[in-house]
């Protein structure tokens, strides 16, 4: 790959629009700029997300998703294009499934808290749903495909998951629990 990026501080963005991959430009207060933000501010989280100590399985999931989003931020930022396959949705269903199946059902809801990467992995769920609020904002404006969508409710779901499968994960061997929230119907079964 040639050199994508020769200068950094351009100086076009000073009038407050910013240019998109298909050379417009357009008001970086616009609904697509909200998007391809959101989502790469999500990208930026899980990178932090994978400074903490894990199951290599989860990495790899994380690492792959970082790319992922990498195409989504494209697509987002070429009306008309796509980059985001709809398979990589049935990735994380698959994902989803394989990670849900390791852990005992919930009771109760839960705190987002626990360990570091369980709270990591839970800041991630809640900006990946705003990266997906941001998407449907959009679509309800511009023509989009449902895979944008599709992809960022889905990963919504997984880093729930994986936050519960974090919070156990303990390098000492012992198995650690969610934080549950402590409702009035618990505390009547106690």
């Amino acid at each position: 790959m040639g050199q994508r990026l020769t200068q950094i501080a351009t100086r076009t963005g000073d009038n407050g629009t910013t240019g998109l991959g298909d050379n417009t430009r357009v008001s970086k207060n616009s609904l697509r700029v909200h998007a391809m933000g959101d989502v790469d501010e999500l990208n930026s989280c899980i990178g932090v997300l994978l400074c903490e100590d894990m199951p290599a399985d989860v990495r790899v999931l994380l690492d792959e998703i970082q790319h992922q989003l990498f195409n989504l931020g494209g697509e987002l930022s070429i009306p008309g294009y796509e980059l985001l396959k709809p398979e990589t949705v049935l990735a994380l269903d698959q994902a989803l499934a394989e990670h849900n199946a390791t852990l005992p059902r919930l009771e109760e809801f839960i705190l987002p808290a626990g360990n570091r990467s369980a709270s990591l992995a839970h800041i991630c769920r809640t900006v990946a749903r705003r990266a997906e609020r941001a998407v449907v904002a959009l679509g309800n404006e511009e023509a989009l495909k449902d895979t944008p969508r599709q992809y960022l409710n889905r990963l919504s779901d997984l880093m729930f998951v994986l936050a519960r499968v974090l919070n156990r994960h303990r390098t000492d061997g012992t198995i650690g629990d969610d934080v549950y929230w402590k409702s009035e119907r618990m505390a009547q079964k106690t």
